[in-house]
């Protein structure tokens, strides 16, 4: 870890060099679109939401339709015209698009269906030529699959997913050697990525997507899970220096990320807030709002299936108008000792995005009067104070002492709750006088209000994302170091039968440490301690290790604490 804050300081100042020159044929900024299957196999799908994206600034379209079954239907046998119609369309109302190589045509029986198509790699390499030469001028930027490993076989491994990649990006250059080649995998999965890498992928691509999904749903539910989304493209970096050191600046896309509106409409646009601010604040390229109008994957759209707008609409429609379609970050700063603030060069002005941590409203004073706004609603007053709450407000024209701080902090890691990376230890209390001290639970704002036992010493095991944990990321966070897990427990005062696993991040994924623990009574409280030799807490799903009871059976204890310490390696 002695070389952690070097890192992100490196990754935070090279970040803006890592985006699509100027000179690129795609420029890209911020601020793109995606959509579900049914809203984009054509131009006709495209025209019912299309319009609404170009109408409040939106110009990066992720993928035209643009799979293998889609233009090679029949072995051999190619159709264009629907992709020429899309992408005239496209070109038509000013967005540029990117494209994905995807797919596994009904035809081809050398593979099963569903599963990645590597037993024949000539048909792969042929549809990547034909399509890479048919749209060259047209699209860019082509990630390969969807999200892997979802959408491959079960049994199918990085390796596999590794001789896709490699044949993609052949085929794809030798076409046309000025096109972009992304290697993708699904949440924020490093662990998969690495494996990728390491398995022959390696310099075989030019950009890197994810869909942190995952850890986004922290910052809806008010976790206070800032500084974990702010070290996804940190992490990234730091993976990638590791294993493939000529790629480590490559761009990153978040070809998707969104919100379900089932969270609530004011939710969802709060989220959609956080997640530019914070996506631009640490260097991502382009992000894809995961979607543009609903469709067939649930409600997460702009627009809902009747193109009626959504508060996330207008929320989008103000970051672009204040922030301008390349903004540049210039830091960040704590309001009142707790709260985020992303200070932006906009569009015509420098723009604080600001809210409240964890959701507790606090009125912050801005010290002489200021314009701010309310980008879901889109009202403006001129106040010099005003409360902040979970839902974000734009402060224009920035007071110089606060543009001054956030400059000082422009290559500092976000804090969260003070700095541990010089620590050997993290530890979390629970109960009414919880205390975090680098160790975190997923349950975030649900900590005050959980239900506590023996005193107010403790909290029920099975509190929602109260055995979900995080560790700072400035403690440990890629590198793999050995450490020790240590839990104290009891059983409910009933003295229900209680146990739970633990379950970790490793080096291949989520791992269980040891076997099954069956909490002894609720006499006294039990320590129950692991050795884990192989972490790797890159917080895929937004979490690095948990208590698994496999169900409200078994999860009728109590935790006193949960403590983190590294071991001599």
């Amino acid at each position: 870890m002695k070389n952690f804050t070097l890192f992100v300081v490196t990754a935070i100042v090279c970040w803006h060099s890592t985006r699509l020159s100027a000179e690129e044929p795609q420029v890209l900024g911020p601020f793109g679109i995606g959509s579900c299957h049914v809203n984009n196999r054509s131009a006709q799908d495209n025209e019912r939401w299309m319009p609404q994206m170009e109408a409040i600034g939106l110009k990066f379209n992720r993928s035209a339709h643009t799979g293998w079954g889609a233009v090679e239907p029949e072995q051999g046998k190619w159709q264009w015209q629907p992709l020429d119609e899309q992408l005239a369309y496209l070109a038509k109302h000013h967005f540029e698009t990117g494209g994905m190589l995807i797919g596994n045509p009904k035809w081809n029986k050398l593979d099963a269906p569903g599963n990645l198509p590597v037993k024949n790699l000539a048909g792969w390499s042929a549809y990547v030529t034909a399509i890479v030469q048919h749209a060259k001028g047209q699209i860019k930027c082509w990630e390969v699959w969807n999200e892997p490993p979802n959408f491959t076989g079960r049994e199918q491994t990085p390796a596999d997913y590794a001789k896709i990649v490699i044949a993609a990006y052949d085929a794809a250059k030798a076409a046309e050697p000025e096109c972009r080649i992304g290697l993708a995998a699904k949440s924020a999965h490093m662990n998969y990525l690495e494996q990728v890498i390491k398995a022959g992928a390696k310099d075989h691509f030019d950009y890197i997507t994810l869909h942190p999904y995952e850890v986004l749903d922290g910052i809806a539910d008010n976790a206070g899970t800032e500084a974990v989304f702010m070290q996804i493209v940190p992490t990234l970096r730091r993976m990638l220096m590791a294993q493939n050191a000529a790629k480590a600046q490559v761009p990153v896309f978040f070809t998707e990320l969104g919100c379900d509106v089932k969270k609530g409409a004011d939710t969802q646009a709060h989220a959609l807030l956080k997640a530019y601010t914070m996506g631009i604040a640490q260097g991502v390229s382009c992000i894809h709002w995961f979607e543009g109008r609903d469709g067939d994957s649930g409600p997460l759209g702009l627009l809902d299936d009747k193109g009626t707008p959504r508060l996330a609409y207008t929320a989008m429609a103000q970051m672009i108008q204040h922030l301008g379609q390349h903004p540049v970050y210039l830091g960040w700063v704590m309001l009142n000792e707790k709260h985020y603030g992303f200070v932006f060069q906009g569009s015509k002005s420098t723009v604080l995005i600001t809210w409240a941590y964890r959701g507790a409203v606090e009125s912050v004073s801005f010290g002489q009067t200021v314009a701010v706004v309310d980008p879901v609603k889109g009202g403006m007053n001129r106040a010099e104070s005003c409360d902040l709450t979970s839902s974000p407000v734009l402060v224009l024209d920035v007071p110089a002492e606060l543009l001054k701080q956030a400059k000082l902090n422009l290559t500092k890691p976000l804090t969260w709750g003070g700095d541990f990376s010089q620590k050997k230890t993290v530890s979390l209390t629970m109960g009414e006088h919880a205390e975090e001290k680098g160790l975190h639970s997923r349950s975030g704002a649900a900590v005050a209000a959980a239900v506590v036992g023996y005193g107010g010493s403790a909290r029920a095991g099975n509190v929602p994302g109260g055995n979900l944990f995080i560790v700072d990321p400035g403690f440990l966070s890629y590198n793999s170091v050995p450490i020790e897990i240590s839990v104290v427990v009891r059983r409910n005062p009933a003295n229900d039968n209680a146990g739970f696993k633990l379950v970790y991040e490793s080096t291949t994924g989520f791992k269980t440490a040891g076997g099954w623990y069956t909490v002894p009574d609720n006499k006294e409280w039990h320590t129950v301690r692991w050795q884990v030799k192989d972490p790797q807490f890159v917080n895929y799903w937004g979490y690095n290790f948990s208590l698994v009871s496999d169900g409200e059976k078994y999860n009728k204890y109590f935790i006193q604490s949960v403590t983190v310490t590294k071991q001599a390696e």
